[in-house]
């Protein structure tokens, strides 16, 4: 908490001159303290790119999350349980998987809509993205691996699974775990409930963020959305004619624009408030990744 309040008295604008040194020892400290999780947020505020214009709000917006996570584990007791378990799991305590896979779960045909994968240290972080064709939810699941294995699930996007999930307690459910599940032939004229255009997806935000304010980028499925350069930047242009920027970090912009063709098509996007990337369009009734 000092160390914060450190950084707000000093000014954020002195912030790029920080060594990295800065940062990793601050993330050895929360490591040292069994916080792996703060470790990784004040990381994340140390992967800043400060050559970025605004770079600021995402700063602000990444140190805001740090404080309400450590602000509310010193106030742990007085709040809901179920957020309870949201502070825990974001500061680095582990949920018992064995005792989740006991619970009944979420049955439902569940469309794979992305994949990512990174490393850390000696680990191999996969990230799975799940929608509920049934249940409209959607889900992440994650697989930790030692580098050079092979994951105990073996997801591509664009299946479809017959499957169990059982999400871990939150104030707003979304990791989870695969209790059960068979892969299935891929499905014609799936029905998804897509959201009309950014304004929706607005309202939609205010929801999650109101439930877990410290929440992590989650995916949407939205309509008709199209590519435009504008500004000397790439935007997502809803059916209405309103913006959403595409994040800086997206690379694969020619192979959506090859799928799409210039046209408005129903798009897989994961992000959170007013920064998203494409993982996935629907072309010609198929589900193809991007």
């Amino acid at each position: 908490m000092v160390w914060i309040k450190d950084i707000v008295r000093g000014g954020i604008l002195t912030i790029p001159e920080k060594t990295p040194a800065y940062w990793d020892n601050m993330a050895r400290r929360m490591v040292d303290a069994q916080a792996s999780g703060l470790a990784g947020m004040v990381r994340n505020l140390g992967a800043t790119n400060f050559w970025n214009e605004g770079w600021q709000s995402g700063f602000i917006d990444k140190l805001l999350q740090l404080y309400l996570v450590a602000e509310g584990y010193n106030n742990i007791q007085n709040i809901d349980p179920d957020l309870q378990q949201d502070l825990r799991a974001v500061i680095g305590f582990t949920t018992n998987q064995e005792e989740l896979r006991a619970q009944t779960g979420v049955s439902d045909t569940w469309l794979v809509i992305g994949k990512e994968s990174r490393d850390e240290q000696q680990l191999t972080i996969e990230q799975n993205w799940l929608y509920g064709l049934k249940t409209n939810r959607y889900a992440l699941v994650l697989q930790f691996t030692v580098k050079g294995q092979f994951p105990p699930l073996n997801f591509s996007p664009g299946i479809y699974l017959d499957a169990t999930l059982v999400y871990f307690p939150s104030a707003l459910p979304y990791r989870a775990i695969v209790k059960d599940y068979n892969i299935i032939r891929p499905i014609d004229n799936v029905n998804i409930k897509t959201f009309a255009g950014w304004q929706q997806v607005a309202g939609y935000e205010t929801i999650l963020n109101s439930r877990l304010p410290f929440r992590s980028e989650m995916p949407l499925v939205i309509a008709s959305l199209t590519p435009v350069f504008y500004q000397k930047q790439w935007w997502l242009q809803d059916s209405e004619g309103c913006l959403c920027k595409i994040s800086a970090s997206y690379t694969n912009i020619w192979q959506l624009i090859a799928i799409s063709g210039g046209d408005p098509v129903n798009m897989a996007v994961i992000g959170r408030e007013n920064e998203y990337r494409p993982i996935g369009v629907w072309h010609q009734n198929n589900y193809k990744s991007i």
